[in-house]
């Protein structure tokens, strides 16, 4: 047996981790997570480099490859410290980050909700690019003062690296930071979220295109052709940005169309019942008085709980007149009453937040409007993108 109920545990819940993926930490009270991929790529940057380590330090043999590894951890904790940036203001904007994940093209953070007004979006934006250019010139002086060889070479990247990180996020084409920077200003303007996030989409997808001709870049250099890899690259990268700037539009459009979606308009109408009232005379009941759900009230008429109709029909019809309604009744736990004015993106992230079949829907005064369904939910929004 445990040593104690995980359920009376002080301790804060961690969210389940992605599959996949691995923690190696904590930054301001926001999980760090890498991926297997990372591993992968890694190894690859440690592959990559092992001639130009070899060049600036000879005599390492197999140790070149350790000394590229490092390169790449070095790198990506400049990365970490990009998404942490991100992160931190997130969070000084009073929003939930749940982690941070190194993956073979960078990272992400993960941050619950939207932005609230466009100043927000850009903030949390920005400061990402802005933190890579930082480290960047920072790390410049120090090539002309730390000795030739393998540290500078190392610094060297790390000024190169964090500089290209920084000014290529700010290319306006989501999912890339500068996207969500165009999206602000758009928003700003127009006073349109929707119509700043298509703006920004667009910006991703013409970058996506553009992306696709890096080998073409590279062959008119003089002296220089391009390689299997940069086709590669080109075209991963490339399919990255179309699909992060595809779906960030297409959920444009369906936030676009949530306001239409208002509970009051999907509630069914809904029958109190005493919660020792037995299921048939309950049935009999709603049939008489053409009801689509039942809430069990208590002595004084206080609420208590909503009968599941599926639980409900699952009762043989001749146990009916001898099961109490409430045996088929969910306890009106916190979540599971909305306000019947809740609509569009409230709505979907409250059901979301709680996840049942029924809620009950109250007016401003506490009384009982009527009970909305998961499922009716699920139709109106269903029908909205036909």
């Amino acid at each position: 047996m445990p040593d104690h109920d995980p359920r009376l545990s002080d301790e804060p819940t961690r969210p389940a981790r992605p599959p996949g993926t691995l923690r190696v930490g904590q930054i301001a009270g926001v999980d760090v997570l890498i991926t297997m991929s990372w591993f992968f790529i890694a190894a690859l940057i440690a592959v990559m480099l092992s001639p130009k380590v070899e060049e600036v330090q000879p005599g390492l043999g197999g140790w070149k490859y350790v000394a590229g590894f490092a390169f790449a951890v070095v790198l990506y904790l400049s990365v970490l410290l990009h998404e942490a940036s991100h992160a931190l203001m997130a969070q000084h904007y009073g929003h939930k980050v749940t982690s941070i994940t190194l993956h073979f093209l960078g990272g992400a953070t993960m941050i619950e909700g939207e932005a609230r007004r466009p100043r927000e979006e850009f903030w949390i934006a920005v400061v990402g690019p802005l933190t890579s250019i930082v480290v960047g010139l920072l790390a410049i002086p120090l090539v002309f003062v730390i000795p030739d060889g393998l540290l500078e070479f190392a610094v060297q990247g790390l000024a190169a690296a964090n500089l290209i990180v920084g000014v290529m996020n700010l290319i306006p084409g989501l999912p890339l930071d500068g996207g969500r920077v165009l999206k602000s200003v758009v928003w700003g303007a127009s006073g349109n979220v929707h119509r700043g996030t298509l703006a920004a989409g667009w910006g991703g997808r013409i970058t996506a295109v553009a992306v696709l001709f890096w080998p073409l870049a590279v062959e008119s250099i003089p002296g220089q052709q391009p390689h299997l890899v940069d086709y590669l690259l080109s075209f991963v990268v490339a399919l990255f940005l179309w699909t992060g700037a595809t779906a960030s539009m297409q959920s444009a459009r369906l936030r676009r169309r949530l306001p239409s979606i208002v509970a009051r308009n999907l509630a069914r109408r809904t029958l109190t019942v005493p919660e020792d009232l037995p299921v048939a005379e309950a049935v009999r009941r709603a049939q008489e008085a053409s009801a689509g759900s039942m809430v069990t009230v208590s002595s004084s008429d206080h609420p208590i709980g909503i009968v599941n109709e599926a639980a409900l029909l699952a009762v043989p019809e001749e146990r009916r007149p001898w099961v109490a309604v409430s045996s088929v009744a969910r306890s009106l736990e916190e979540g599971l009453s909305l306000p019947a004015s809740i609509a569009g993106e409230d709505l979907i992230k409250a059901i979301t937040r709680k996840p049942a079949h029924e809620y009950l829907l109250t007016e401003e005064d506490g009384s009982i409007y009527g009970v909305l369904a998961t499922a009716d939910v699920d139709r109106a929004f269903s029908e909205r993108h036909q």
